[in-house]
């Protein structure tokens, strides 16, 4: 765990932490070191997501279907 990590209570569906736990003796990791990483990955995705979305805005194409109301 980072010296700069926060504490944050999570309830997780019975079944979930189970596997959870599972996956995280499978790889010797910590509970925390799979959520944070799943959490990353999703923002990450997020991110890349909104990045993509702002890129074809602003492409001419987009410009033609957004004044022309398609």
């Amino acid at each position: 765990m980072s010296a700069g990590a926060r504490r944050a209570t999570v309830y997780f569906d019975p079944h979930l932490h189970k596997a959870l736990r599972v996956k995280a003796a499978q790889t010797e990791r910590s509970l925390s070191d799979l959520v944070n990483d799943a959490v990353r990955r999703i923002l990450s995705e997020d991110a890349e997501d909104l990045e993509a979305f702002a890129g074809r805005a602003k492409s001419p194409t987009s410009l033609l279907r957004m004044s022309s109301g398609t």
